[in-house]
């Protein structure tokens, strides 16, 4: 799944560019505050990266990932434990996803946003924030491990 990883941030790379500094770190931020369970300062973030976010291409992409782990930190800080299916990335986002699985092969619909939109974010901040590179790659096994949950649906061996 390494390689998985590697190949997909690598194919993200020419749709995310130019991100002001700040705008890389907001981004990188809100990975951070999920993973660590601050919620509040996740629902935070996220809302600020969206307004610094364009509304074009990949970006449209970005923002619902954005909005998806949103709304799954605003659950878990009010201790519901069910996943948000009212956000759901859209068939033009979907381009920008990394694990793209037919209907029948989809266990948990809430789960595989939560861990897309999470993925995406890691990349992106992976891509845009050097002054974040560090932390990122110290949480890539986390993301590698979200990734595992999918490698017999994939046909990954």
């Amino acid at each position: 799944m390494e390689r998985f990883l590697t190949e997909y941030i690598n194919r993200m790379r020419p749709h995310f560019t130019g991100f002001p500094a700040s705008t890389a770190h907001e981004i990188a931020s809100v990975f951070l505050a999920f993973k660590f369970g601050l919620y509040r300062n996740a629902v935070h973030e996220c809302t600020h990266a969206i307004t610094l976010i364009p509304e074009n291409g990949a970006y449209v992409a970005l923002k619902k990932a954005l909005s998806i782990v949103r709304a799954n930190a605003q659950d878990l800080e009010n201790a519901q434990f069910t996943a948000d299916l009212s956000i759901a990335f859209s068939e033009n986002e979907r381009l920008y996803v990394p694990v793209i699985l037919p209907t029948d092969q989809i266990e948990d619909p809430g789960s595989l946003e939560l861990d897309n939109a999470l993925i995406l974010i890691y990349s992106v901040a992976v891509i845009t924030s050097p002054d974040d590179e560090e932390a990122m790659t110290e949480h890539r096994k986390f993301i590698i491990r979200l990734l595992n949950g999918y490698k017999k649906a994939l046909g990954i061996s």
